[in-house]
């Protein structure tokens, strides 16, 4: 994977190679769950997974080779957890190998959480949590879907409310964020600054 074309200050990439593995990014990493045609539920870390805009949406990249895109798809509905950084060793374990639809036997020893408006379950140690019902699945991102929830139901762990009354900076010191930086490292968060954005603009 050998960069070509370096031109100033910059190096320009192969296309043809994954961009991806040649940088650090940001991410999110959250647990997408789903419940599988024998009744087992699935959990499956996932990286790729944004709001869909401000209002109630929710969505994540999945390829239809992986039983979370074929479980949403039929199953019409996921949950999504948000895991706290104490929770890195279990969020890794859900990236375990499935035996076909039978699911990850690693899942029984994970702490979970019932679902309450669907038929679901959480990583029990999260800070937010995503009751979704599937809107739609919009296809053509190479070998890649996006799956674009509707949020039917959201609870924050109460040490995670944001307060308007609290310092933003010392809420997060207390309540360090889990990221993930792609392709195979993740930071916790703990220091922050605000962003200096002009008066009235959000983005």
């Amino acid at each position: 994977m050998e960069a070509v074309g370096k031109e100033g200050e910059t190096v320009e990439l192969n296309l043809d190679l994954p961009i991806w593995d040649r940088v650090f990014t940001v991410s999110p990493l959250v647990v997408v769950g789903t419940r599988h045609p024998n009744g087992k539920y699935d959990l499956a870390p996932k990286h790729l997974a944004l709001p869909l805009g401000w209002d109630r949406y929710f969505g994540f990249v999945c390829t239809e080779r992986h039983a979370t895109y074929r479980n949403a798809k039929r199953e019409r509905q996921f949950t999504v957890s948000f895991p706290n950084p104490s929770s890195i060793v279990v969020t890794s374990l859900t990236a375990s190998a499935r035996r076909e639809e039978h699911g990850k036997a690693v899942l029984d020893a994970v702490p979970t959480t019932p679902a309450v408006g669907m038929d679901g379950i959480f990583v029990a140690d999260s800070y937010l949590f995503l009751e979704c019902e599937l809107d739609r699945i919009i296809g053509g991102f190479g070998d890649n879907s996006l799956i674009c929830g509707s949020i039917r139901r959201a609870a924050v762990s109460k040490d995670s409310l944001r307060l308007f009354t609290e310092d933003d900076p010392e809420m997060l010191r207390r309540r360090p964020l889990l990221a993930f930086l792609a392709p195979e490292r993740y930071a916790i968060l703990t220091s922050t600054h605000r962003f200096p954005v002009p008066s009235g603009i959000r983005f």
